[in-house]
């Protein structure tokens, strides 16, 4: 049961991912791991409503995370006790587990993410640097902390890592974790009950607040307005802030300027995709935080093969890991390519992968896949072309010669739309936004 334990808090640690911290903790916290029997897992809860609304709204979420995991597809089973509801909670109310922080929880899934356990590189030098400057004596210098860069590179790492440093050194310290999503909806929510005091009272009192995902908020002027003036009280206070962001400020349209400058009025650390000796050394780590080793032509080949992302490095070796459990062996290299063949979409032809990048181009852009692949010259049509090629060069490996032959164009002319849409990318924020979603958005595939 503990091996299949561990495994159920890194399904956890992938859900937390998708939901609020509210949603977490009232749906997913309170699941309690029974057994897994027959490819079902079977978990308890303390009321009937509970499971009703979990295998209704979460089931689905729940078995993805799993195969993710196990590499095969699971089904989901919830029993209800009703004894659970006061002894496994220590009679915390809801409204206590919505408030509840990273730390509350002994088994909490994020307690694991240090800056020890964090692997440092070229990539990520300066964000790792500035964090753990700012986890030391927070609130002294580099406030706020900006760490901005594609998904899955480490933010939410360095965040905790910052938040676990603040808790050890100072247990007492009143120290906020949230999303820029938790935010705006806890906000929404208040505002409608017509109690914003209770949360400005949360807000406004701590002693650091760490919010994750902050371009999220640039959805409501309200939700700015709060924030704006829970920025200020704070850092006139003297307290850290921090937050992470998938772009730059400049980078966020819809932005308030005045929160705009004050994002930028302290330290912006970025955080690009690690290199091959880094990811390399992500491999060894992780495989060593879970107890099992790789020979180096594995190792070699999951870092070849993944190159932009962090969490699919580490999503990998879990697992082989689980399976290793499971099997009582480690895959070999063979399945170790079944197993990450779903991510480097070399499953399936190169023709099929252009055909879904031009798809997604022409959604974002609002023109059709055949406007890309004709011959007109509507800006906005040559605008979405450009992006089209760039997001096909950085994707595949084709050539500008066969580039050129997908759209009817020599290779010069796809050269020149390269570079176009890299300039055009310098000077529109949200255009390179656009083309930076669709590229992360197949390179997390």
């Amino acid at each position: 049961m503990d091996t299949f334990n561990d495994i159920w808090r890194e399904v956890l640690t992938l859900c937390k991912e998708q939901v609020s911290d509210v949603m977490f903790n009232m749906w997913f916290a309170p699941l309690e791991f029974v057994k897994f029997e027959n490819d079902t897992v079977i978990f308890i809860i303390g009321a009937e409503y509970k499971k009703s609304i979990i295998m209704d709204k979460f089931a689905g979420m729940i078995r993805e995370g799993f195969e993710q995991i196990l590499g095969f597809p699971v089904e989901i089973d919830i029993l209800v006790d009703k004894t659970m509801a006061e002894g496994k909670t220590g009679g915390k109310t809801e409204e206590a587990e919505e408030t509840a922080e990273p730390g509350d929880d002994a088994n909490n899934p994020f307690a694991a993410f240090t800056f020890d356990s964090f692997v440092v590189g070229k990539s990520n030098s300066f964000a790792y640097n500035m964090s753990l400057k700012v986890a030391e004596a927070p609130g002294v210098s580099y406030n706020p902390l900006l760490i901005y860069g594609p998904s899955g590179l480490g933010k939410t790492h360095l965040m905790f890592a910052i938040y676990n440093r603040m808790k050890r050194d100072n247990p007492n310290a009143i120290i906020i974790y949230t999303t820029g999503e938790s935010f705006f909806n806890e906000l929404i929510d208040f505002i409608s009950k017509k109690n914003t005091s209770v949360f400005h009272n949360k807000y406004r009192n701590a002693d650091a607040l760490l919010v994750d995902d902050i371009q999220y908020i640039q959805r409501g002027e309200a939700v700015q307005e709060e924030f704006f003036h829970t920025f200020n009280i704070l850092q006139q206070a003297g307290k850290q802030i921090v937050l992470t962001s998938d772009v730059t400020p400049k980078e966020m349209p819809g932005i308030q300027e005045r929160l705009r400058t004050r994002f930028e009025m302290g330290v912006m650390a970025d955080i690009q995709p690690p290199d091959i000796d880094t990811r390399k050394a992500i491999i060894i780590r992780k495989c060593q935080q879970l107890g099992i080793s790789l020979n180096e032509a594995t190792t070699d080949f999951i870092a070849q093969k993944l190159k932009s992302n962090v969490r699919q490095l580490e999503g990998t070796v879990k697992k082989i890991e689980a399976l290793t459990k499971i099997y009582g062996k480690t895959p070999t290299l063979e399945q170790v390519q079944d197993i990450i063949k779903d991510i480097t979409n070399e499953n399936q032809p190169v023709s099929v992968t252009i055909d879904k990048i031009i798809d997604s181009v022409s959604n974002a852009f609002g023109v059709t896949a055949a406007d890309l692949r004709s011959d007109k010259r509507q800006a906005e049509i040559s605008k979405a072309r450009q992006a089209a090629m760039y997001i096909i060069k950085e994707i595949t490996d084709q050539t500008l010669k066969e580039i050129g032959m997908v759209f009817g164009k020599n290779h010069a002319t796809v050269l020149h739309s390269i570079n176009q849409c890299r300039d055009r990318m310098n000077d529109e924020p949200g255009f390179k936004s656009a083309v930076g979603n669709i590229i992360r958005d197949f390179r997390e595939k």
